[in-house]
């Protein structure tokens, strides 16, 4: 369980497939932006021509105008291009973007339930929404005009030295000096980087925990600073921020004072040269202009070293998720089940190395009704959702209808198996949307239908918009028993052979929970039915009582039977009957 796949792949090819099927336009936007450099070097040489005509004086005034409208339409050629390039990049960027989204959610649809948990919601939200984001700055800016800034500048920079060889290195002076002084930025720049990645989760965890118990908060009389947990990540947060600003003031500071600086090495070697006799006034004046095109660029395009850094890390993090281990199922099936019986051997399994269930054996007939029943955290959710598929056994067989589940796609397995839970999610659709996800296509007669059998028809016509009432966000608009009323509808609307209940009936007030109980009959008649009760009551009736306790099945037979030979189950029948005489609710 929680396994991620060895890879070995680097930044580049996970950003390369990213990219397939936009790279047309990413080429585009590369030779559009290496088409803009150009024009944008030129100039430099129609400066050189207006100076050395000023010096000369053999000009006319045409002349001078003339060259100053190439410039003109130069720059103005230079901007549209860059324009063009930048709309490529960005149009197949967003494109790219999304994409990654897609992929990311598509890749959690298939993880085992235990690898999606391992990560709280908050950093899902984060990886999926704001760290994707964070890479539309390296592929919409630095593809094309990181490389059109380096091509530029070394250009200009082959100019200076075919003009003379001793003034292109007399450019070179400056560079160490600033490259020393940006270095020093990067003197601990991975754990820095980390610092600040891990900081901004435990931000998006916690404040979405925050967010999540508010109503906990407010009702204890806590303010939002009195929040620590919260307050905490937001202080390490901007502590590990401005931390890093303070170590790297200086040397970002010195680097952009110096690396610009072309002319200090510029004018004295020119200057030297040209009173030797060596070097003649044309070319002198060729390096001092041209030498001004040469470091800008190169500022640009070392300004983009942080984003690659960066984008490092974060598509670490997305390739970290894309890279886990899916569930093994197969895309057809081999042999099909000959029915809707249920069988677990020898089944272990294990959170995090932690074994919960050891060595399970249990048969469930097909068409009857099965409890599961035993103390909290004895394992009795974990034996459904293995039933359900949500995740894999670590050792062990289920077999549905005499075929082993691991060889059955998962489709195959989800359309035979309908859960309703005490922990009803509902999206933010209509109610109509929300049913109709029990199966696909239903027509809005056949979602009416579901609805008027649970007993929902008169509470969702009652509701503002009726069947057309948006739930709001995991159902918010909602109460709780309405929220698991709709479910039961869904799961009622899939009708699928095997029903798994897990506490279905808990949000259910005295008044309606007759209502349910009959909806629920109809749902499980002449199904195979899991239901995990705590009020035994309920599940007095079932075909077969199954004690769960600490891992281990403890015994398993009908009421009768259980309260004669387990004294698990008899302590419990016993707790839950004294419960009910004080006249508390069952």
């Amino acid at each position: 369980m929680n396994k991620t796949q060895k890879t070995n792949r680097s930044v580049f090819s996970w950003l390369s497939e990213f990219a397939k099927g936009r790279r047309g336009e990413y080429l585009l936007s590369v030779i559009t932006a290496l088409f803009g450099v150009a024009c944008s070097l030129i100039p430099y040489f129609i400066i050189i021509k207006i100076i050395t005509a000023l010096i000369n004086g053999t000009a006319e005034l045409s002349y001078y105008l003339t060259l100053c409208a190439w410039m003109a339409g130069l720059w103005i050629l230079r901007y549209i291009l860059h324009s063009v390039s930048t709309t490529l990049s960005h149009h197949a960027t967003f494109h790219v973007l999304a994409k990654v989204r897609i992929m990311l959610l598509d890749k959690l649809a298939t993880l085992p339930l235990g690898t999606v948990l391992d990560r709280s919601s908050g950093s899902y939200k984060n990886i999926i929404v704001e760290r994707v984001d964070s890479i539309e700055t390296t592929l919409a800016h630095l593809l094309p005009e990181m490389t059109a800034n380096i091509v530029g500048a070394l250009a200009i920079l082959a100019l200076i030295f075919a003009n003379d060889w001793r003034m292109g290195l007399s450019m070179l002076i400056v560079l160490p000096l600033g490259m020393l002084c940006f270095m020093s930025m990067f003197r601990g720049y991975n754990e820095k980087f980390q610092r600040t990645v891990t900081s901004t989760k435990a931000l998006n965890d916690t404040a979405v925990e925050y967010i999540g118990g508010i109503e906990v908060i407010k009702a204890f009389g806590q303010s939002k600073t009195g929040y620590a947990k919260f307050v905490s990540a937001a202080k390490e947060g901007a502590d590990c921020f401005i931390d890093w600003m303070k170590s790297s003031l200086f040397g970002q500071s010195a680097g952009m004072a110096i690396f610009p600086s072309t002319l200090l090495g510029v004018l004295p070697v020119g200057c030297l040269l040209y009173m030797q006799g060596t070097l003649t006034a044309d070319t002198f004046l060729t390096v001092i202009v041209l030498s001004f095109g040469v470091m800008q660029p190169l500022m640009t395009a070392f300004s983009y070293t942080d984003d690659i850094a960066q984008v490092r890390t974060i598509v670490g993090e997305v390739s970290e998720v894309l890279s886990c281990e899916d569930m093994q199922r197969p895309e057809k099936a081999v042999k099909l089940p000959c029915d809707n019986s249920i069988e677990l051997k020898n089944v272990r399994f294990a959170y995090h190395d932690k074994e919960v269930l050891h060595g399970i054996d249990l048969h469930i007939e097909q068409g009857t009704v099965n409890a599961l029943v035993g103390p909290s955290g004895s394992g009795k959710s974990t034996i459904a959702r293995l039933i359900a598929s949500l995740w894999d056994v670590n050792d062990g067989v289920i077999e549905l209808g005499g075929v082993d589940i691991r060889t059955l796609p998962l489709a195959e397995c989800t359309k035979r198996i309908a859960s309703v839970s005490q922990d009803n999610y509902l999206f933010d659709l209509s109610v109509m949307d929300n049913i109709r996800m029990g199966r696909k296509g239903a027509t809005d007669e056949e979602v009416i239908d579901a609805a008027k059998k649970c007993g929902c028809h008169e509470f969702i016509m009652s509701l503002e918009n009726g069947y057309q009432t948006v739930c709001g966000a995991s159902g918010g608009h909602l109460s709780g028993g309405e929220r698991q009323r709709i479910s039961i509808t869904r799961a009622m609307l899939k009708d699928a052979p095997i029903v798994i209940l897990d506490e279905a009936t808990s949000y259910t007030d005295p008044e309606n929970e007759a209502v349910i109980q009959s909806a629920l009959a109809k749902l499980v008649k002449g199904k195979t039915v899991i239901v995990i009760a705590h009020r035994l009551s309920t599940i007095a009736d079932a075909d077969q009582i199954i004690v769960v306790n600490q891992g281990h099945i403890e015994a398993a037979g009908t009421q009768e039977e259980l309260l004669k030979s387990c004294p698990l189950y008899k302590t419990m029948w016993d707790a839950h009957i004294s419960v009910k005489d004080n006249g508390e609710a069952v």
